[in-house]
């Protein structure tokens, strides 16, 4: 179902995502007392009275192009006015109508969309009439709102879903989720942006830029994907005031991706930071895809093996994980991501057939390397998987206590040998072999 979207636009600091939140119930955006926290648009599923849209936060708008960075929040803000069924334009009830919300206003008397003025900030009986100044700006009654008390919110949103265009119902598979991730500025908005093909998330040279995980959903081919490019991630120790707020919008977006997409950066070569989100998507369940990104700095065959054996050398606990050689800026390699993420995407629902899965414990038993301990020697009986995305697998054994770290690996590479599972981290479970009626332990 095509929910109706409804965009969050004005200028810098007047309650923005204050107002997101209060809406979504939830902590979606982030919040902070500076201007141009928020940079890139975030989609954000909301509903009311029963009624689900999407909410599309936005950066401030900032029409005195002082820098370069404001010019792009404001591209950013105008896509989404474009994307919009609806729009609310939030301004200050603390200040009055300012310069650039009659800029914003012009913008919006001729988009031909329902467009919602909201005073925000009449958080006390002195301002109330404050929303009496913005009707010059030639957008209708202004709604009075404190979006940090909920005042107002409720007659506000009563009048919002009854604007909104009727629910599009669509027969669409579910999108494959994939998070973007990587330390900051490794160039995942710029792989995201040449995999869409349009400049859909700011691009700045600044670490950081990206502060929000942004999601955006793209048909290809008869399949859909929703690529979530996330925050940068620094070391925890280096975390310093909002960039605390994307680490954790990071966490969220491999809790909620099927496959993440480990972007490294080849003139630096896989760092210790790159080896803890590996083994953080790793951790949350998620398959991996490694995109070496600005292979184009690399130059000659030597300097080449050398980035690639580095990469191999420090990335080697996740040697499942296919790596790919590309650019953003030539463009070498992107179109080769979107066959490896089907390949993958597939592994990771792959179920095994519990006989084929007896054949493969059958020629464990005929392996020398059987793990003992104390006199014990183990046996497996049988095995069954118990649950895919990622896949998981239980063995059925006499002393799970004797297996240890090197044979569950042993075990894992085996089971890769036998079924595949390109990308995927596999869970394997062991589990004591009782008698009828009696439970069993599980390692």
């Amino acid at each position: 179902m095509r929910l109706p979207l409804v965009a969050i636009v004005g200028r810098q600091n007047v309650g923005k995502s204050t107002l997101v939140n209060r809406i979504a119930t939830g902590q979606q955006a982030i919040v902070d007392e500076r201007a141009g926290i928020t940079r890139d648009r975030n989609y954000i599923q909301a509903d009311w009275r029963g009624r689900c849209f999407t909410l599309i936060d936005t950066g401030g708008l900032d029409f005195a192009r002082v820098l370069s960075i404001s010019e792009a929040v404001t591209k950013q803000a105008l896509l989404a006015v474009e994307e919009a069924d609806v729009i609310i334009f939030v301004v200050d009830g603390t200040t009055g109508p300012l310069p650039d919300d009659e800029e914003v206003s012009k913008i919006l008397r001729v988009s031909k969309k329902p467009v919602f003025l909201v005073v925000n900030k009449i958080d006390h009986p002195s301002r109330e009439l404050a929303k009496y100044a913005f009707y010059e700006l030639g957008l209708g009654d202004p709604w009075e709102v404190s979006a940090l008390h909920g005042l107002g919110i409720g007659d506000f949103l009563d009048e919002l879903v009854k604007s909104l265009p009727p629910e599009a119902v669509e027969a669409e598979e579910e999108a494959l989720s994939i998070a973007i991730v990587g330390h900051p500025n490794v160039g995942k908005s710029s792989i995201l942006n040449r995999l869409l093909g349009w400049e859909r998330v700011i691009v700045s040279e600044v670490p950081g830029t990206t502060r929000d995980a942004v999601d955006t959903i793209l048909e290809r081919e008869g399949k859909r994907y929703r690529f979530i490019d996330t925050a940068g991630l620094r070391r925890r120790k280096k975390l310093r005031d909002v960039e605390y707020y994307g680490f954790v919008r990071t966490l969220r977006a491999l809790d909620g991706a099927s496959l993440a997409l480990i972007v490294l950066d080849a003139a630096e070569g896989a760092t210790e930071q790159d080896q803890k989100i590996a083994e953080l998507a790793e951790g949350k369940g998620c398959a991996s895809i490694i995109l070496v990104n600005k292979w184009d700095l690399i130059e000659g065959e030597e300097a080449a093996q050398r980035a690639i054996q580095g990469v191999n050398w420090r990335m080697r606990f996740i040697n499942y994980s296919p790596k790919l050689l590309v650019s953003a800026l030539t463009g070498r390699g992107i179109e080769e991501i979107y066959p490896i993420v089907d390949r993958v995407a597939e592994e990771y629902l792959k179920r095994v057939p519990t006989p084929q899965l007896n054949v493969f414990v059958q020629r464990l038993r005929e392996e020398e390397y059987v793990p003992s301990r104390g006199g014990e020697r183990l046996k497996i009986f049988y095995a069954t998987q118990f649950k895919t995305a990622p896949p998981g697998f239980v063995f059925f054994v006499n002393h799970p206590q004797v297996i240890n770290t090197s044979y569950r690996r042993y075990l894992e590479n085996k089971l890769r040998e036998s079924f595949g599972f390109m990308g995927c981290p596999l869970g394997l479970r062991f589990r004591k072999k009782q008698s009828k009626g009696r439970g069993g332990s599980v390692h």
